[in-house]
């Protein structure tokens, strides 16, 4: 269990009780303390990193070109994105921010065909890309590609390798 103290006063008598309730017994405790005990709270994990079963009659097909050559078609949802379905599959995209578009590990090369297709990529997005490996002009971050109606067929090709810079790499 995580706990916060402070000294904000606002805080419902309820969690007084637990918090009066949690601490042992044998400790002394300040009421001040006992009175701002806050919890902490998060979204659910299954909201994180999740990708949806598409419903049928609205599947969309994306395809990825392993760095072997290989060519590897799944079924997705409209919504989820290209880092999320790649990990979901196993396939080696490492997205070491967690789709937070903080970094380039999940560099994909678009097909040109479907470029055009996908919204502009934001300045966030440039400015990681900039780091990328292999870097082309059909490059986008796999966080940031969003399947839609318009992306059903969309092909991908993953770069030979990633770069991950760290504060380390420059010390």
């Amino acid at each position: 269990m995580f706990r916060l103290l402070s000294r904000n006063r606002g805080i419902t008598s309820i969690t007084q009780q637990f918090a009066r309730s949690a601490i042992p017994k044998s400790q002394t405790v300040n009421s001040t303390a006992l009175t701002t005990l806050r919890m902490f709270s998060g979204t659910a994990a299954n909201l994180h990193g999740h990708v949806h079963k598409p419903k049928p009659g609205e599947e969309l097909k994306v395809t990825f070109i392993s760095k072997d050559g290989l060519l590897k078609t799944f079924e997705v949802a409209a919504g989820d994105n290209l880092l999320d379905i790649a990990q979901a599959n196993n396939l080696d995209m490492e997205g070491a921010c967690g789709g937070s578009c903080a970094c380039s590990t999940c560099h994909v090369i678009v097909d040109p065909e479907y470029y055009d297709e996908i919204p502009e990529p934001d300045d966030d997005e440039n400015d990681m890309l900039d780091l990328a490996f292999g870097l082309t002009e059909t490059s986008r971050l796999g966080c940031q590609v969003i399947m839609t109606k318009e992306l059903d067929g969309l092909r991908v090709a993953l770069p030979a390798m990633t770069r991950n810079l760290q504060s380390k790499d420059f010390s």
